[in-house]
């Protein structure tokens, strides 16, 4: 579907067609400009399928929320967001570990060819911060620090008011700092010890099948076992109800997590931090503990600055993340840049 340019008729109705590529879910929305998301749909990414029945899915789910516009929209372009290495300049995706075999993608360019209008792409962290800056939580400040506690963990940063991308585009993996040195071997990147490695979803789960594995041999009684598959939502709910194993597994994961924030506050001293992701539906269990570390253990002036929010996206971050780097990056009719429509900036 080609872009509309109807003129005068298409002033107020810009929007932008955004792409999320996960490694669990694919998802596609139409976004205007001030964030109103005007259509949605998602499928499971079936990595283990390929790159190419995977692009064939995402293409299709873009057709879809397309076709279920309720009315004529000025389409700027396309929004890709994907977590990397990526080159962002070129559009390719290079060699993301949780899509194995979508290797040197050039996916703008497919995308282009696909919907017949110009395409971005950028890392799924740094566009996530880009949409919570522009539309979500972090609208009215300058420096705002961006993690998604999923899967794996990702995240991005504004900085002065400028979304920040890194020498090679792939600058902001916050889930790949180091919190333990020669702790657990982290999935996404091979390294030991990194925030990912303790403190995903994905983690949780493998580190609560463990648990489950040595209480079983010592006798000590669970509520985890015999559930199958585990997953972190199934650790959170048994905290609630006072399990220790499960008590446990949270305790490091939240110690992992706040040890990583006060790092990543002292080095970036944001006005806000903002946090989504699955892991991140069981807040009222780490938001307090999150808050109480980082006020004692940043430093000073950075613990006053920081405030640590939920971030606002919900289930349509990712498109809305996409979208906010399309708007971003995209050329505007009548050249309308970010005045019109980024956050005011904080007093």
């Amino acid at each position: 579907m080609a872009p509309d340019h109807d003129g005068d008729q298409g002033a107020g109705r810009e929007a932008v067609l955004a792409l999320d590529i996960g490694g669990t879910k694919l998802a596609a929305g139409v976004v205007r400009c001030d964030g109103t998301v005007l259509s949605y749909a998602n499928c499971p990414t079936g990595v283990a399928d390929g790159p190419a029945a995977g692009l064939e899915r995402l293409f299709a789910l873009g057709r879809e929320v397309l076709d279920e516009l309720p009315g004529p929209q000025r389409l700027l372009g396309t929004g890709i967001g994907c977590g990397g290495p990526l080159d962002s300049g070129r559009g390719r995706l290079v060699a993301p570990p949780h899509l194995p075999g979508w290797t040197d993608i050039p996916v703008t360019e497919l995308a282009a060819d696909a919907y017949g209008m110009p395409a971005v792409l950028d890392n799924d962290g740094t566009a996530g911060a880009a949409g919570e800056w522009r539309f979500g939580a972090g609208r009215g400040t300058r420096h705002l620090l961006y993690l998604t506690v999923s899967t794996g963990i990702g995240g991005g940063m504004i900085v002065d008011g400028r979304t920040y991308r890194g020498a090679a585009g792939n600058g902001g993996e916050p889930g790949h700092v180091t919190v333990r040195a020669g702790g657990r071997r982290c999935a996404g990147c091979g390294r030991a010890g990194c925030l990912e490695a303790y403190a995903s979803g994905t983690s949780i789960a493998e580190r609560a099948r463990q648990a489950v594995e040595s209480a079983a041999r010592t006798g000590e009684p669970t509520l985890l076992a015999g559930r199958e598959p585990l997953t972190a939502a199934d650790v959170a709910a048994a905290v609630r109800k006072e399990d220790p194993v499960a008590s446990r597994i949270w305790e490091e994961t939240t110690e992992a997590l706040a040890g990583g924030l006060v790092s990543l506050v002292n080095l970036f001293e944001p006005a806000l931090v903002v946090l989504g992701g699955g892991v991140m539906r069981s807040s009222d269990l780490l938001l307090p503990r999150l808050r109480e570390s980082v006020a004692r253990l940043a430093m000073g002036p950075a613990a006053e600055s920081a405030r640590i929010v939920v971030a606002a996206g919900g289930e349509q971050a990712g498109v809305l993340g996409a979208a906010a780097i399309a708007f971003e990056r995209l050329p505007w009719h009548e050249h309308r840049t970010a005045e019109a429509t980024a956050p005011a900036p904080h007093p």
